[in-house]
């Protein structure tokens, strides 16, 4: 049965804060399984996938993001505050003391759900077996998921930019067949005219 190391419950929850953002979700999921944890899983998906887009220098591996991506992080789930306000709720929750800096997702998620985090860091990660390895597995195919929209997402940038260089290239081949058609024109008329010149001089 997993335990987070730490003497206390305030060193407990530093140890889970280590933890990758991933596995930290995989925690908040299995110790509130039963409130909301099997409610709320596929919102988890995707809070692991942002986490992974904002955090550029170790992805869904990090474990914690700045003020800025944090905020960029509630917004995109329209649980939008200031700085200062996300502060103070984060302070509010007693889990945090001192500046606020780095943000791992469990304070985020002690805060949305007003968890006891005094039980979260010592909830049991051994219960309903079954379930938490469904929720495991769920989490493990965001990876999966996000590589296969990436690919498909790069393949369609690319089949749209050799559409458009299609696209300019048949512009610019109408451009020159009117140019050819125009100068064609030109060249039948300075033709007439000098045959209208030289048959008026014959009937003259």
């Amino acid at each position: 049965m997993a335990r987070l190391a730490g003497a206390n419950d305030f060193e407990k929850l530093k140890s889970l804060c280590l933890k990758t953002h991933k596995e930290q979700l995989v925690w908040f999921l299995n110790a509130y399984w039963g409130d909301y944890g099997q409610r709320d899983a596929e919102n988890y998906w995707k809070y692991a996938l942002k986490l992974k887009e904002l955090d550029l220098q170790k992805g869904l591996d990090g474990n914690e993001l700045d003020e800025l991506n944090m905020h960029r992080f509630l917004e995109f789930f329209k649980e939008t505050m200031t700085v200062s306000e996300m502060r103070d709720n984060l302070r509010s929750t007693g889990a945090i003391q001192g500046n606020v800096r780095m943000i791992p997702i469990s304070h985020i998620l002690i805060f949305k759900y007003r968890a006891d985090w005094h039980y979260l860091v010592n909830a049991s990660q051994g219960d309903n077996r079954a379930e938490i390895e469904e929720a495991q597995n769920k989490l493990n195919h965001v990876k999966t998921a996000l590589a296969d929209a990436e690919t498909k997402a790069k393949a369609a940038a690319a089949s749209e930019a050799q559409a458009r260089a299609k696209e300019a290239d048949a512009q610019a081949r109408e451009g020159e067949a009117r140019a050819a058609q125009a100068e064609l024109q030109a060249a039948l008329n300075e033709l007439h005219a000098q045959e209208a010149a030289y048959k008026a001089k014959i009937d003259d």
